[in-house]
C-alpha cells in the first residue's frame, strides 16, 4: 500500500543521494559477532562513521542504488558466546503488519538496511523464524489506523499508511533484513526500533533496539526532514524504557555504505526453548511523554507479543 504524506516528505522524495566522501575503518565490535572489520574493499560500503552532514543519502530506499553489493555484516561468525536478548515493552504502536523487505511504502528519508541474525545461546542459527519489526517515521509518528491515536497523533495520513512495519522469515542461516528510513523520535524516548521474534508462531522475545547517541544526533541535528523538527528532548541515557547503563548492549552497529545509505545490523538471541527463562532489559526512568508520541507512560509497561493477526495485545 502507498500513501499521499504530509507535504514536507512529498517534496524531500524528490531529493537525490549525496555520496559518502570520508572513509574510515571501522571494526565489528557486537557481542558474539566477531571483531573484523567490513571489506572496505567492497563496491557497496565505505566502512566511515556515518560523520560529515554531506554524507548521507536522503529520499528513501529508492536511493539504495548499491544495495545489491552492500556487505554481509555477520560474515565475521559469531564465535561461542551468545547473551540471551532480553525483553523490552511491547508499547502500545503495534498494528497489523505486511510481509515484506522493504518497509518504506516510498517514505522519504535517510535510507537504512536493517541486518538481523537470529540464533540461539549456544549461537546455533535459527532458520524459519519470523522476525516483525515496526517504528516511528521520520516526523514521529507511527502508521496505521488499528494503532492508538497517540502513536499516530490521529494524523490521517499516518492512520492510512502501513510503512515502516513488517515481517520476513530468517534463511538457513537465520538472517533476514529489511529496507526502511532511518526512525524519527518522539517526546520522552530515545530512537528505537521495535521487534518481535516469533518461531512456529510461538512468541519468543519482544524488545528494542537503538542508535549511538551521536550518530541520532547527527542525523536528527543535520540531515534534511530530521532537522525540520528540532533537537530532541531524550536521549539513550535518560530514556523511559531502558537504562542507558543497559542500552549499549540493545545497540545497532553501523556503516554509511557508498551511496549515502547506512546499514545497521545486530544479532539477536533467543531462547532454547519456550519453557527456558526471560529475562527483562533494565528500566528508564524518563519524563512526560508530548505532541507526536505516547503519553507519560504510554510506552511502558510489558504486555503480551501480538499474534501475526494484527491483534495489538493488551495495552500497557
Amino acid at each position: 500500500m502507498k500513501s499521499e504524506v504530509m507535504s514536507r516528505r512529498r517534496i524531500l522524495k524528490g531529493m537525490g543521494m549525496t555520496l559518502a566522501t570520508l572513509p574510515l575503518a571501522r571494526l565489528v565490535m557486537a557481542c558474539g559477532e566477531g571483531t573484523d572489520p567490513i571489506d572496505e574493499s567492497d563496491a557497496g560500503s565505505e566502512a566511515d562513521s556515518g560523520t560529515g552532514a554531506s554524507a548521507w543519502a536522503t529520499g528513501g530506499t529508492a536511493a539504495m542504488t548499491l544495495a545489491a553489493s552492500y556487505p554481509d555484516p555477520f560474515a565475521a561468525g559469531l564465535g561461542t558466546a551468545c547473551a540471551l536478548t532480553c525483553e523490552a515493552t511491547l508499547g502500545p504502536c503495534y498494528a497489523a503488519t505486511v510481509e515484506r523487505q522493504d518497509i518504506s511504502e516510498g517514505e522519504a528519508g535517510l535510507p537504512v538496511r536493517l541486518a538481523f541474525r537470529v540464533v540461539d545461546e549456544n549461537c546455533e542459527p535459527i532458520p524459519g523464524a519470523s522476525v516483525d519489526i515496526w517504528h516511528a517515521g521520520p516526523g514521529g509518528l507511527y502508521s496505521g489506523e488499528d494503532a492508538s491515536d497517540f502513536c499516530t497523533s490521529g494524523d490521517a495520513d499516518a492512520r492510512a499508511a502501513r510503512w515502516f512495519r513488517g515481517v520476513q522469515t530468517t534463511d538457513a542461516e537465520g538472517r533476514v533484513s529489511f529496507d526502511t528510513c532511518f526512525p524519527g523520535w518522539y517526546s520522552s524516548r530515545t530512537i528505537h526500533i521495535h521487534f518481535t521474534v516469533r518461531v512456529n508462531g510461538s512468541e519468543y522475545v519482544t524488545s528494542q533496539l537503538f542508535f549511538d547517541d551521536t550518530l541520532n544526533d547527527e542525523i536528527v541535528n543535520t540531515q534534511p526532514l530530521y532537522d525540520a523538527r528540532g533537537p530532541r528532548d531524550t536521549t539513550n541515557q535518560d530514556d523511559t524504557v531502558i537504562s542507558g547503563d543497559a542500552v549499549g548492549d540493545y545497540l545497532f552497529q553501523t556503516e554509511r555504505m557508498a551511496d549515502g545509505a547506512m546499514l545497521a545490523w545486530k544479532t539477536l538471541v533467543i531462547r532454547s526453548s519456550l519453557s527456558d527463562a526471560r529475562c527483562a532489559v533494565p528500566g528508564g526512568g524518563g519524563g512526560p511523554g508530548g505532541p507526536g508520541g505516547p503519553p507519560p507512560g504510554g510506552d511502558g509497561g510489558m504486555g503480551p507479543a501480538p499474534g501475526l493477526d494484527g491483534g495489538t495485545g493488551a495495552p500497557p
